[in-house]
C-alpha cells in the first residue's frame, strides 16, 4: 500500500500494556522521519506534543491494568489515539471506548498502520490550516500596517530575527509571515519550540537529536529541532528563558552552521534561519549576566517589535473580536443572526486587554459559545461575561503600581490617538468615531474621560 501523504516529522507515542507493538510500530515507520516513544513508563508533556503533530497507539490491555483513566489522559494531551486489540475489528464498547473510532488488530500488519497514520496526519493538517485560517492576522491600525511593512521589507533576508512584544500579541504569527515571505526558506518547514517549556534534560536530546541506541528508549534515530527546521525557518519563543549553559550551546550551532546527534561522532552541516522572540527586555537581562551578550548581539540582527492590543486601537480590538465570533459561532449559525450589537462592539473597544489578542481571544470564545447555545445575542448575559472578564484580570500584587504606570502611560496614547483622529477630520464627530472603527457615542465617551474639548456642543440627543 502507498501512502499519499508526507507523514514525516511526527511523533507516535506507543502504550504497550501486556502487548509486544513497540519494536513493531517502529520497523514499520523506520522508513519515515517518525520517532516511536514507549510511553508506558514515562510522564508525557503536553508542551512537547504540542511542538510537533503527535499521536498515540495504545493497547486495549492497558484499560485493564487501570493505568490509563481515558478521557482525562486525550483532555490532557489533545492526541488522536488509535486502539490495538485481538477482539473483532469492531467498535464493541466493552473493549473500545466509544468516544474513539480508530481500531487495528493485534496482527496488524505494516500496510494497515501507515494507512491509519496516514488518515490521522491528513485530519491533524486540516484542523492546523483551519486553526490557522481562523486567526487570519488583523492590521487595521496604522501601528500593525507599520509592522507589517517592516515583515515585508526583512522578511526575504537571510539574517536572524528578533521579535518583540508583550505575552500574548502574537509573536509566532510574525515569526509565520516572515517564514511565509521568503522566497527559499518559506518553501522548507517552520518549526516552533518555546524555550519557556524544556524539560530539564531534554535539552540536547531534543535539540540535537539522538542516534539510534544512543540511550535506553532511542528504538529508531531523531532529528532534534535544529536539523528539522533545516531548510526552513526555527522560531525559538521565549528565548529569554533559555538559562545561560543552553545558550552556550545554541550559540556554537548557529555560528559552526552544524549539529552533532547524541550518540553520532559526525557532524551534520545545518541551512535554516532563525526568528526568536521575547517578552523580556534582553539588554537589561546581558547587563544583569542573565543572557550571554554574542547570543544576543548574534539573534538581534534585525529587531521587530509588535505593539500591543492598547497601542493597536479600537479598530483592531473589534476586528478581531468579530473575527474569533465569527469562527466560534461558525457561518451557518452566524447568517441566522442580527450582526453583533453595537453596544458589545464598544465595550470590547473600551476594555483594556493585558493579555493582548489572547485574552481578547478567550473573552470572545466565552461570548461566541454563549450565543451559539441561546441562539441571540443576550445582552444580560453577555454583560456579566464582560464584567466578570474585567474582574478576572490578573494584577499581581507586586506589580500592581507598574500596571497602573502602564495604564496611565496607554491612557495618554489613547488620548493623543482620538485628538489625532478629530484633527484629521477636522473635527467631525461622526467621520471621526468611523476612522476610531467605534460609534459616535463611545467617542463622546473618550472625549469626556479625556478631557478633550471643543467648541461644538455635543449632547445625549445628539447621539
Amino acid at each position: 500500500m502507498r501512502t499519499t501523504a508526507k507523514i514525516d516529522e511526527l511523533d507516535i507515542y506507543v502504550w504497550e500494556g501486556k502487548a509486544d507493538i513497540v519494536d513493531r510500530v517502529a520497523r514499520c515507520m523506520a522508513s519515515f522521519d517518525v520517532e516511536v516513544i514507549r510511553a508506558d513508563d514515562i510522564a508525557i508533556s503536553p508542551e512537547r506534543t504540542a511542538l510537533r503533530p503527535s499521536l498515540a497507539i495504545i493497547s486495549v490491555s492497558v484499560i485493564d491494568s487501570g493505568a490509563l483513566i481515558l478521557r482525562d489522559w486525550q483532555a490532557a494531551h489533545g492526541m488522536p489515539v488509535v486502539w490495538v486489540g485481538a477482539a473483532p475489528r469492531d467498535h464493541d464498547p466493552a473493549m473500545y471506548p466509544s468516544e474513539y473510532s480508530h481500531i487495528l488488530p493485534l496482527d496488524f500488519t505494516c500496510a494497515e498502520l501507515r494507512g491509519m497514520v496516514t488518515k490521522l496526519v491528513l485530519q491533524l493538517r486540516a484542523h492546523t490550516a483551519q486553526t490557522l485560517e481562523s486567526s487570519a492576522l488583523v492590521a487595521n491600525s496604522e501601528c500593525m500596517q507599520a509592522l507589517l511593512h517592516e515583515v515585508d521589507t526583512f522578511a526575504d533576508c537571510d539574517t536572524s530575527v528578533l521579535v518583540h512584544g508583550e505575552t500574548g500579541v502574537g509573536k509566532e504569527r510574525i515569526a509565520q509571515l516572515l517564514h511565509e515571505k521568503h522566497r527559499r526558506y518559506g518553501q522548507g518547514p517552520f518549526v516552533p519550540v518555546n524555550c519557556g517549556a524544556i524539560p530539564d534534560g531534554l535539552f540536547e536530546s531534543l535539540f540535537f537529536g539522538h542516534s539510534k541506541g544512543s540511550f535506553t528508549g532511542a528504538v529508531v534515530a531523531h532529528k532534534g529541532y535544529f536539523e528539522q527546521a533545516d531548510g526552513g525557518t526555527l522560531f525559538l519563543d521565549e528565548i529569554g528563558d533559555l538559562p545561560l549553559y543552553q545558550q552556550v550551546k545554541l550559540l556554537r550551532v548557529l555560528e559552526d552552521s552544524a549539529v552533532t546527534r547524541i550518540g553520532s561522532a559526525a557532524p551534520v552541516k545545518l541551512d535554516f534561519r532563525l526568528v526568536a522572540a521575547t517578552n523580556k527586555h534582553l539588554p537589561q537581562l546581558v547587563k544583569d549576566g542573565a543572557f550571554r551578550a554574542d547570543l544576543y548581539y548574534r539573534l538581534a540582527v534585525i529587531e521587530l517589535k509588535i505593539p500591543s492590543l492598547e497601542e493597536r486601537g479600537a479598530v483592531d480590538k473589534i476586528a478581531i473580536f468579530k473575527s474569533f465570533i465569527a469562527s466560534v459561532v461558525g457561518p451557518e449559525r452566524l447568517v441566522t443572526l442580527p450582526d453583533i450589537p453595537y453596544w458589545l462592539a464598544d465595550a470590547v473597544a473600551d476594555t483594556y486587554f493585558p493579555g493582548n489578542v489572547r485574552e481578547l481571544r478567550n473573552l470572545a470564545e466565552r461570548i461566541g459559545v454563549t450565543v451559539r447555545q441561546i441562539g441571540a445575542w443576550d445582552a444580560a448575559r453577555l454583560h456579566r461575561l464582560l464584567a466578570l472578564a474585567r474582574s478576572n484580570q490578573p494584577v499581581p500584587a507586586e506589580s500592581a503600581a507598574e500596571v497602573l504606570v502602564d495604564r496611565s502611560k496607554w491612557d495618554m496614547a489613547e488620548r493623543s490617538r482620538v485628538l489625532a483622529a478629530l484633527d484629521a477630520n477636522g473635527w467631525r464627530r461622526q467621520d471621526t468615531a468611523g476612522t476610531l472603527g467605534i460609534s459616535r457615542k463611545v467617542l463622546w465617551e473618550k472625549m469626556r474621560k479625556y478631557q478633550i474639548f471643543d467648541e461644538e456642543p455635543e449632547t445625549r440627543e445628539s447621539e
